[in-house]
C-alpha cells in the first residue's frame, strides 16, 4: 500500500510546525531567528515529549505515538478540530468521541489566551484537569510541568485521597471561603456528569474522590449542580510574600473548557506583588518558563 507524498504522518506533524509563527505559542523571536514557524525543540517543550521522539516522528521512525501524546501534539500545534482527528487517524487512532470531554484547545482561544499579556492565566477540562498555562500561573503559582500529566488535577489536588504533596501549587493558597469553593467545584464536576454522561476520565475521576475522599462523598451525596465562576485566594508566594488575588473562570462554549484568570485590585501592593513574581519568574522549585500543553 503506498502513502500520498507528505500526506503521512510525519510529515503533517512538519507542516502544522513550520506553520504556527512562535508568537502565536507566546514563544519569544530573535533577530537570528531564521524558522519561521515552531523549531522542533519548542513544539517538544510545548507539547511535553523529547526533542528526539519528535525527530523520530517526523522522520517516520516512530510510527505508533500513543493517544497522550497525540493529543498534546495537537493542542501544541494549535489544530482546529478536523485537523486534531486527522493527526488521530493518521496515528491510526480513534479520535476523542464527540461525548468524551475534550482536552483540545481550538485556536482561536490560544490567540486570545496568548494577548492576556502577564496576567496568570490556564485552561481546565471539564473535569478540572489542567490542559495549559502561562508564564504568569507558573510565577504565581509553581511550573505544573514538574508534576505527571494525570496528577495536574484541580479537583484531585482540593480532595486528596492521600497524604501526597498537592501537584497544582507547591506553596499554601487559601480561599475567603473554603467551604463555598469546595461545594462548588463538587457541583461543578456534577454539572459535568450531565454534559458528559459517558467520559470514563470523568467517571474515574469521581469515583476515586467519592472512596477516597470523606469531604468529597459528603458533598457530592447533597447532589448541588453548579458552575465555579470566581473565588478570592491568598497565595503564600515564597519570593514576594502574601498576594491577594480574584479569581474568576470563564467558560469555553460546548467543550466547556475553564478559563482561569488571576488579577489583583488596580493600584494595590497586591498589583506590584504580582507584577514582581512575573518579573522574577518561577522560583527555583519550578521549571519552565513556556506554556504548556
Amino acid at each position: 500500500m503506498t502513502t500520498t507524498p507528505g500526506a503521512g504522518l510525519g510529515a503533517m506533524i512538519r507542516t502544522w510546525r513550520d506553520r504556527l509563527p512562535p508568537s502565536a505559542a507566546a514563544l519569544p523571536v530573535g533577530r537570528a531567528r531564521r524558522a519561521i514557524g515552531l523549531r522542533r525543540e519548542e513544539l517538544a517543550e510545548l507539547a511535553g515529549v523529547s526533542v528526539d521522539y519528535v525527530v523520530r516522528l517526523e522522520q517516520g521512525r516512530a510510527t505508533a505515538p500513543s493517544a497522550q501524546v497525540i493529543a498534546s501534539l495537537a493542542r501544541a500545534l494549535q489544530l482546529t478540530v478536523t485537523e486534531r482527528d486527522h493527526l488521530y487517524r493518521l496515528a491510526r487512532l480513534v479520535p476523542p468521541a464527540a461525548d468524551a470531554i475534550s482536552d483540545h484547545i481550538p485556536p482561536g482561544v490560544h490567540r486570545v489566551l496568548t494577548r492576556l499579556g502577564d496576567a496568570p492565566v490556564a485552561v481546565f477540562a471539564a473535569d478540572w484537569q489542567l490542559i495549559w498555562w502561562n508564564l504568569g500561573w507558573a510565577a504565581l503559582l509553581g511550573d505544573p510541568s514538574s508534576s505527571p500529566p494525570r496528577l495536574r488535577n484541580f479537583a484531585r489536588d482540593r480532595f486528596p485521597v492521600d497524604a501526597g504533596p498537592a501537584h497544582l501549587a507547591p506553596w499554601p493558597v487559601a480561599e475567603l471561603d473554603r467551604d463555598t469553593t469546595d461545594l462548588a467545584v463538587v457541583s461543578d464536576l456534577r454539572r459535568a456528569t450531565g454534559r458528559f454522561p459517558k467520559d470514563a476520565r470523568l467517571a474515574a475521576l469521581i469515583h476515586e474522590l467519592s472512596t477516597g475522599n470523606r469531604r468529597f462523598a459528603e458533598l457530592w451525596a447533597i447532589g448541588t449542580v453548579a458552575a465555579h465562576r470566581e473565588d478570592h485566594k491568598t497565595i503564600e508566594h515564597p519570593s514576594v510574600g502574601p498576594i491577594t488575588v480574584d479569581c474568576d473562570v470563564l467558560t469555553d462554549g460546548d467543550s466547556e473548557h475553564k478559563i482561569v484568570i488571576m488579577t489583583a485590585a488596580p493600584g494595590s501592593a497586591d498589583e506590584t506583588k504580582l507584577r514582581l513574581t512575573v518579573v522574577t519568574g518561577p522560583p527555583a522549585t519550578t521549571t519552565s518558563p513556556h506554556p504548556h500543553r
